[in-house]
């Protein structure tokens, strides 16, 4: 069973973290670069998961502020990342069809 990334109903600090899962994102998102190979494959080896899965659940991850407070600069990399990707769809979507 999965940690919730909610604080616990006590408010004790102890009670709050991330999951076993959510912590191995977060390291897999800060080595991916000394990796070598696809990583769409690395996801599928090292979680299991499909891409599309790993990235909806890194999206909910990094907004979470338990990620933030054990890897403030990870996070924040990967929400100017997901902004500026957010930014390009919206120029694209904007361009004049002809």
């Amino acid at each position: 069973m999965e940690k919730s990334h909610e604080p616990a109903a006590d408010g004790s600090p102890e009670s709050a973290s991330l999951s076993a899962r959510d912590v191995a994102i977060l390291d897999f998102e800060r080595q991916w670069r000394n990796h070598a190979g696809a990583k769409e494959q690395a996801i599928r080896a090292e979680f299991g998961l499909s891409a599309a899965r790993y990235y909806q659940l890194l999206g909910a991850l990094i907004d979470s502020p338990l990620a933030l407070a054990r890897d403030p600069m990870l996070v924040k990399r990967l929400h100017r990342m997901r902004e500026a990707r957010a930014q390009a769809r919206a120029r694209r979507a904007a361009l004049p069809t002809d």
